[in-house]
């Protein structure tokens, strides 16, 4: 696998991996701001996974 493919096919997977562990983080890290911070961060996924779920459903 050259560099190219590797990067276009572990891109995606290694930026939503970094915004879970990012969210988990911060809701270890403290309270408050933290806890919104995890909240949103932790959101991110969430909404992406339902977006492409929906959209999937609907071109089926």
């Amino acid at each position: 696998m050259t560099t190219a493919a590797f990067r276009t096919v572990y891109r995606t997977p290694f930026i939503l991996s970094t915004i879970t562990i990012a969210g988990l983080l911060s809701a270890l890290l403290g309270d408050g701001v933290w806890d919104a911070l995890s909240w949103g961060l932790l959101a991110i996924p969430m909404f992406l996974l339902s977006f492409f779920l929906v959209r999937r459903k609907k071109s089926s």
